[in-house]
């Protein structure tokens, strides 16, 4: 007798899709980014869909598909047709899991969702304003994922005190940093020397560093009444970071500078996309942001490269920092405690430097990004069968 041979079963290819507004350099792009790769390495496919921008060429460098829709649209009659585009995409590519990362095109990845029976997942990135109770119904969408994912303790927090929503889905997963690109033994000294010269650094001088959007809930001129209010001048800062239109207020931070002898002291750079370097050149990096951050990756990013962090006590950061191991904790707003502690680590020596340095980088490897994107894969698992 002949034995029938069995066919080799199929096992399908889980497909997972990520939809957010654009594409732009920011938080949110680089963690799908991040994503995207974690899941093409597991041997599954990422999709990814939005308006598009700088962050899909490095998108696309991962394997993952990048499909353009108009996705940044609030219009509730766009959102509607995205929701019917979205469904098409999911019927096409068979996705097993739709994942939203911003209100509005996670209202029309639900309404997908519930039309083709796709999984639906969420990612809480921010506390989001609540003005009034339409305000907090629109942001509602963001916690009707099968899973919701929160950034930070302080984000389920938030969630848990101002939305209904069953505790049971509710996953923390803390945002990461690269630590093969944010490492100490892995950096280019000639793009520090390049940065010093774009720059204009003097070389007597310690860096004290500022990266952040020029937007004033950052929390710029709070850094600069705390540099106006120190008893020298020995220092040299920078305000690293781009003003996406707010002109107006980069324009009231170069007149306070001038006016309160801070000219020659501080300078207004881009956004480099060579942020090791630039960690390494600093004595001390700061983040003055007056209103709670969601996290905080800066914040990390300085620790991870061995750098002392000042960072405002509320939101992410009080889950990051370690005070006075890695970094210090001020209130937001407070001018005094920030230039006390700026004062503080422009006096600390080599030693001093060198044990901040030291639980610095230990502290970061808590928060890596390899940890946030197996931890997701093993939120998208919890769903597939």
């Amino acid at each position: 007798m002949y034995k029938t041979k069995l066919k080799p079963k199929i096992v399908k290819q889980p497909v997972i899709l990520q939809v957010l507004p654009e594409m732009r350099s920011g938080g949110v792009e680089r963690g799908t980014v991040e994503i995207s790769r974690a899941i093409m390495q597991a041997g599954w496919k990422a999709l990814v869909a939005s308006e598009g921008g700088a962050m899909v060429t490095p998108l696309a460098r991962t394997g993952a598909t990048h499909i353009t829709l108009p996705l940044a649209t609030k219009n509730p009659l766009k959102i509607w047709t995205n929701a019917w585009r979205l469904e098409k995409l999911i019927r096409k590519h068979k996705v097993d899991i739709i994942h939203a990362r911003s209100r509005a095109p996670a209202w029309s990845a639900w309404l997908a969702a519930q039309r083709t029976g796709c999984h639906f997942v969420t990612t809480f990135h921010g506390t989001y304003n609540i003005q009034n109770e339409w305000k907090r119904k629109y942001n509602a969408i963001m916690t009707k994922g099968e899973r919701v994912i929160a950034i930070s303790n302080f984000i389920a927090e938030h969630i848990q005190q101002n939305y209904s929503m069953v505790f049971g889905k509710l996953r923390i997963i803390h945002r990461g940093v690269d630590l093969n690109l944010f490492n100490p033994s892995n950096y280019s000294p000639a793009r520090m020397i390049e940065l010093s010269k774009e720059w204009h650094l003097p070389e007597s001088l310690p860096l004290l560093l500022f990266p952040a959007r020029i937007t004033r809930w950052k929390g710029q001129h709070i850094f600069l009444e705390a540099l106006a209010s120190l008893p020298h001048r020995n220092f040299f800062a920078v305000l690293l970071g781009d003003d996406k239109g707010r002109e107006s207020y980069r324009e009231e931070l170069e007149k306070y500078i001038m006016a309160n002898n801070l000219a020659g002291h501080v300078r207004i750079v881009p956004h480099t996309y060579h942020m090791p370097e630039a960690y390494m050149l600093a004595k001390l990096v700061v983040a003055a942001s007056l209103d709670p951050e969601a996290f905080g990756r800066v914040v990390l990013e300085a620790q991870a490269m061995g750098r002392p962090i000042v960072a405002t006590n509320h939101g992410g950061p009080m889950e990051t920092v370690v005070p006075d191991v890695t970094g210090w904790l001020v209130p937001p707003g407070d001018v005094p405690a920030l230039a006390r502690v700026i004062e503080h680590a422009l006096s600390l020596n080599e030693e001093d430097m060198y044990n901040l340095a030291y639980h610095s980088t230990y502290n970061a490897q808590h928060f890596s990004t390899d940890a946030m994107c197996q931890k997701t894969l093993d939120v998208y698992r919890e769903l597939l069968p």
